[in-house]
């Protein structure tokens, strides 16, 4: 028990003391990067499975011709 103890005073010290923690401002300007990111990638997704299903579509009707 007293290993739990020290470990959780240790990590108490270490995230209030040593770690550096963003600013407000950096964290918004890294949420807001993320936001942007995720819909580019989501956009581009998008149309891999927009083209893909055109693709097979066109494929599968000039079989059943």
């Amino acid at each position: 028990m007293a290993k739990v103890v020290e470990f959780l005073k240790e990590s108490y010290v270490e995230m209030t003391q040593k770690v550096t923690w963003p600013t407000w401002g950096e964290l918004q300007s890294s949420a807001i990067l993320v936001l942007v990111s995720s819909l580019i990638i989501a956009l581009c997704i998008f149309a891999m499975d927009k083209g893909s299903v055109f693709v097979l579509d066109t494929f599968y009707k000039s079989l059943s011709n």
